[in-house]
């Protein structure tokens, strides 16, 4: 069953790993972070639901449209920075003093 979103006040749906819309450069925008494994219907939701998320947008629910939340963060601060002194990580760490 295809998913509707609504990005920058232009309609698009996914359906079986494919984006469709009429703005060329949206479609391109979408297209670009398609997922052609989500096939079933809560697969498809759960893209779309992360595609609108990402730019801000709207998702249709049956009972009309709903923002669509801001997807977690794929990088965090910890990826590159562990421990409990995060403020001497990083590649100029050797130049600080020693105590």
């Amino acid at each position: 069953m295809p998913v509707r979103i609504r990005i920058y006040g232009k309609e698009a749906t996914f359906s079986q790993g494919c984006w469709d819309c009429d703005d060329d450069s949206l479609q391109a925008m979408l297209q670009s972070m398609a997922d052609p494994r989500a096939l079933t219907n809560s697969q498809e939701q759960e893209h779309a639901l992360y595609a609108a998320g990402r730019f801000g947008g709207l998702i249709s629910t049956p009972n009309g449209w709903e923002p669509a939340p801001h997807p977690d963060a794929e990088i965090s601060l910890e990826d590159f920075a562990p421990g409990p002194r995060p403020e001497r990580a990083g590649w100029l760490s050797f130049l600080r003093k020693k105590k």
